[in-house]
């Protein structure tokens, strides 16, 4: 087990190299840059599109504006917010914070061109059912040709959106919160039973959804969002008025940090950076594909539209949920003193705040997150494994999908985000390039909407 830890390590050791981080960062400033903030002046039309202002039944697609961004908020606002963020800072120290905060600012601009291309060069599966994802906007959009690197993400994603993080944080909440504290189970033997039972029933739980489809996907997740965001917030919130005096001292120690190294192995500031990035693109997604997937699913017949609702996804996802977090654990101080990682340091943390309830409001926060996200990562591997086998077979994934939850719940965390870290790097290589050489047909599509949204504020849908 230990030369298998150290493998995927090392993997994504090097799939983190240098050249990913430019490529994500490099992109997203690209984007930011080239699209002269042209979609940034339009915020409000795209809160308006969230709410549904501009919504058509008759459109092509399958889920609404707010039922896209539900599923693809599910697949990000989840344990990469609350486990996530406790890993970069276990990590990298609190100067991974700022580079977080960098990828997510710089992905809200990647977000805008890789959804747009999403509903752009949506195609058609072998049901003849009308899809988007990267895998469409590179044989759509490049040529087929090019359909090598489309199958080459498919391959990475089937392993990359299987739900190792959630399942294990999920269980290991539970453990170390409800059942080891409370003498349930104390010995190896029966905490092992016992994190198996509890994949099982969460594998079960997951199952009677995903089933479904994207349909039944997109209506659960519309509803557990919302609720699951008001619940951590609404508590993050309390937390920061109670210390509300010390914030911008936080907020300095994230700064300084960020360009020192001083809190991570070796006081490297790439390595800070590396770490940043990385649970940034957990985060938000932002140049993974996974977001992509979720938004092509939009039913709408404008594709900046899309790419005006999925650029929110970063902002709340990252610059608001994943500060609250980093706030709470630094203001507890734990992080100086305990070796916990993961969601266990976010619980820790909540303790010294909500002595307690805190750790107990975690667990239902962590249960909703975990789960919403387990739903819209099955929605991606189905649809991947559609594009390479057709979508008549596509539901095969669900045999690979559900046994990995069980497998995830008795492994370790670190070989968990060593091996989901990496696969989310090879896959943001298919979904960049193709972004990159396809955003000129983005900024035409883009000038001509605002154009016309300009002249008519009440343009067809």
């Amino acid at each position: 087990m230990e030369s298998i830890a150290q493998s995927l390590s090392a993997f994504s050791a090097f799939a983190w190299g240098p050249w990913l981080v430019a490529l994500l960062l490099g992109g997203g400033a690209y984007f930011f840059v080239y699209s002269r903030f042209l979609p940034f002046r339009y915020f409000p039309h795209a809160i308006d599109l969230l709410r549904g202002k501009y919504d058509d039944p008759d459109a092509p697609g399958e889920l609404s504006h707010f039922r896209a961004l539900a599923s693809a908020l599910a697949g990000t606002i989840g344990l990469g917010n609350i486990g996530g963020v406790a890993v970069a800072i276990h990590t990298g120290g609190p100067g991974a914070i700022f580079w977080m905060w960098m990828g997510a600012f710089l992905g809200i601009a990647t977000k805008f061109f890789t959804c747009t291309l999403a509903v752009l060069y949506r195609g058609k599966d072998s049901r003849g059912d009308l899809q988007g994802g990267p895998m469409y906007v590179i044989v759509q959009g490049l040529g087929p040709r090019w359909r090598p690197l489309a199958v080459f993400f498919c391959l990475c994603s089937l392993v990359g959106v299987l739900p190792l993080f959630q399942a294990n944080q999920l269980v290991q909440v539970i453990r170390d919160v409800l059942i080891e504290p409370n003498g349930l189970a104390t010995d190896p033997t029966s905490l092992l039973y016992f994190s198996l039972s509890l994949g099982v029933v969460t594998a079960a739980v997951v199952g009677l959804v995903v089933i479904g489809g994207i349909q039944r996907i997109g209506a659960a997740t519309s509803r557990l969002v919302p609720l699951m965001v008001l619940l951590y917030v609404g508590m993050a919130v309390w937390i920061l008025a109670t210390n509300v005096a010390d914030i911008p001292s936080y907020f300095a120690l994230i700064f300084q940090d960020a360009f020192t190294g001083d809190a991570v192995l070796g006081g490297s500031i790439g390595s800070v950076i590396r770490i940043g990035v990385q649970r940034s693109a957990f985060s938000n997604e932002a140049g993974i594909g996974t977001e992509a997937m979720a938004h092509g699913a939009a039913r709408t017949r404008e594709p900046v539209r899309e790419g005006l609702v999925a650029m929110l996804g970063p902002a709340i996802d990252t610059l608001i949920v994943c500060t609250a977090t980093a706030i709470i654990i630094l203001s507890s101080g734990v992080w100086k003193t305990s070796d916990a990682n993961g969601v266990t340091l976010t619980a820790e943390a909540l303790s010294e705040h909500l002595p307690g309830l805190g750790p107990y409001l975690l667990v239902i926060c962590v249960f909703f997150f975990g789960v919403s996200t387990m739903f819209s990562y099955n929605y991606y591997g189905v649809k991947s494994l559609s594009f390479i086998v057709g979508a008549e077979r596509a539901h095969l994934y669900n045999y690979f999908y559900l046994p990995s939850i069980i497998v995830a719940s008795v492994v370790t965390v670190s070989s968990v985000v060593d091996l989901i870290d990496g696969m989310f790097a090879l896959m943001a290589i298919p979904t960049m390039t193709s972004a990159l050489l396809l955003s000129p047909k983005v900024m035409k599509a883009a000038r001509a909407y605002f154009q016309k949204f300009d002249q008519d504020k009440t343009i067809p849908q």
